[in-house]
């Protein structure tokens, strides 16, 4: 048996399944895999949506339901009303995700669904994941890492789907770009959307993080994207000066994962 199969026979398990959808890899493939295996009467993918959530990838993962036929319901979450959410611990996925969990559970239990699941894959395990902890509380269920899946195996079956994010980078929220004990309010999560907005348009690929750190933007980016941005520095500081920023980085040790950890002295 292939391990979509068994990825459809372990969901099929599960009951009805509702599934929280960020659009990302991971929860694309459990969209993919869960609306073909369960139908859309045991299936829905839920978005959580508010100022965190970046627009461009609202917008592809509603493109994404619509080619694959995924049933999708959008929700608003306000973690931003969350005095502890916004003073940005390093905790703070924690209270992020325990507002969705808590928007999800009563939606769940009015149409009937069994279980709750999230993309959460094996290699996430070992990583700083507060919102696992969140999702461990309400007895969310993670498919992906149960079956023992890595990413490079949700990426690659993917790809046998023909999911056309399937190499795609890595897109945490907007609150991940700014420093821990930095106050998280709409203001500075636009100012990094619209900064990393402007940076894929004039090129930039793969992994992109602006990371916000008061007053100051560090931008890091892929080594071989370094060139480009040098390249074109004078028009990249000016647009983010436009923003808000009063300085503009490039990092020279370009992107990391838990970039804004190395910044806060957490390993």
């Amino acid at each position: 048996m292939s391990e979509i199969a068994l990825l459809e026979r372990h969901l099929d398990s599960l009951g009805r399944v509702l599934l929280g959808f960020s659009g990302g890899v991971d929860s694309s493939l459990l969209g993919v895999v869960g609306s073909r295996a369960l139908g859309a009467g045991r299936f829905l993918a839920v978005m959580g949506i508010s100022p965190s959530y970046p627009a461009a990838q609202r917008q592809q993962a509603r493109d994404l339901a619509s080619r694959f036929s995924i049933p999708v319901q959008e929700i608003e979450t306000q973690e931003l009303e969350d005095p502890r959410y916004v003073a940005n611990p390093t905790n703070r996925c924690y209270f992020c995700k325990s507002e969705l969990w808590h928007r999800l559970r009563p939606l769940a239990r009015e149409h009937g669904f069994d279980t709750i699941i999230d993309g959460t894959n094996a290699d996430d395990l070992g990583e700083h994941r507060p919102g696992a902890r969140a999702a461990d509380e309400r007895g969310v269920r993670s498919p992906l890492a149960e079956l023992g899946w890595s990413k490079a195996a949700v990426r690659d079956a993917a790809r046998q789907l023909e999911i056309p994010i399937w190499d795609a980078p890595a897109q945490p929220c907007l609150a991940s770009r700014i420093r821990y004990g930095l106050e998280v309010t709409p203001v500075r999560l636009h100012q990094v959307e619209q900064a990393e907005v402007f940076l894929r348009g004039v090129g930039v690929r793969g992994n992109l993080r602006v990371r916000h750190l008061g007053t100051a933007a560090r931008l890091e980016v892929e080594a071989e994207a370094h060139g480009l941005l040098t390249g074109q520095w004078t028009e990249i500081e000016q647009h983010l000066l436009a923003l808000g920023f009063d300085r503009v980085e490039l990092d020279p040790a370009g992107y990391r994962r838990g970039g804004l950890l190395v910044l806060a002295g957490v390993t």
